[in-house]
């Protein structure tokens, strides 16, 4: 069992507490013992650090430091857009010395240890479709019984490329090896790397839905029963949202979203009160349903 430093975000405190429930149930199923990190903030999204660029450096400098001080190498998150801020605070801190220095002597005089920069971050879904992809396979026994899954990546954690760094920002082929190894089929469409419309919701929501609708919309039409995705943030606009494209669109899609962990989790035999389906807007009962058959 690896031991690994474990970062839920805000999303997976509050309002998708299912998310951090059912990826805490499938962790050591995987081979990972998670510890958790009790003395962090937020890592800022993308309004601090647009806003206050030294501030978000602060406060993601913080969080490495803790994570570093478990003694584990890796800090495993489950949001694409804490996966994003951390690396790229991250790859800041390692390649400036200056500036680590810096950021380590404000943050040591409110007793934050020294970080050193020997952690790397690593998303969920790197770990379970990479190096225990193996252990993944192997506890996928229940299976998806052919349930046609559309992969939702999302923007955030395929780019930029270079510093992301595991799949191909242009055809990322870990969501769907997930889903085939689970014992599902993987349905393709073009819209499943593009942007999900949450950071617009509030200043532009007509484009944030127009966003919105290109992926539920060519999911459906490809004869997806149900869509995953690795983030929060996409999961909150394809699953709360639908009710805003019945308002704006007259369609009804109906469609269920799937955290990763729990996809997943229902291919490993997670428990409903692991699983969480309830705490979902869009009823997840056809997907449930279809499994039980």
């Amino acid at each position: 069992m690896k031991k690994v430093a474990y970062y839920k975000g805000c999303l997976a405190s509050l309002s998708a507490k299912e998310l951090d429930i059912s990826t805490r149930a499938l962790a050591p199923k995987v081979g990972y013992e998670l510890l958790e990190l009790e003395s962090v903030t937020c890592c800022g999204a993308g309004d601090i650090h647009e806003a206050e660029p030294d501030y978000y450096l602060h406060l993601n400098a913080r969080i490495l430091s803790y994570a570093e001080a478990t003694g584990c190498d890796t800090l495993m998150t489950v949001c694409n857009v804490c996966t994003l801020n951390l690396r790229q605070a991250n790859y800041q801190l390692q390649i400036d010395t200056g500036l680590r220095e810096r950021v380590n002597d404000n943050l040591e005089q409110v007793g934050v240890p020294r970080y050193l920069g020997t952690v790397e971050v690593k998303h969920f879904l790197w770990l379970i479709a990479g190096e225990s992809f193996a252990e993944l396979q192997a506890v996928a026994h229940k299976g998806l019984k052919g349930l046609k899954v559309a992969p939702f990546y999302g923007c955030q954690i395929l780019r930029p490329s270079k510093l992301m760094g595991f799949d191909d920002p242009d055809k990322p082929t870990s969501l769907e090896r997930i889903i085939e190894a689970c014992g599902g089929e993987a349905i393709d469409y073009p819209a499943k790397i593009k942007c999900c419309g949450f950071p617009i919701i509030q200043a532009r929501e007509d484009t944030a839905l127009a966003e919105l609708i290109q992926p539920i919309e060519q999911a459906k039409e490809a004869g997806a029963d149900a869509m995953v995705t690795p983030c929060p943030l996409c999961h909150l606009s394809l699953d709360a949202w639908q009710s805003k494209l019945k308002k704006k669109t007259g369609k009804d899609f109906q469609m269920p979203i799937l955290h990763l962990s729990q996809l997943v989790g229902v291919a490993a035999g997670l428990t409903d009160s692991e699983l969480k389906f309830r705490r979902h807007v869009v009823s997840v009962a056809p997907v449930v349903e279809k499994l039980s058959v």
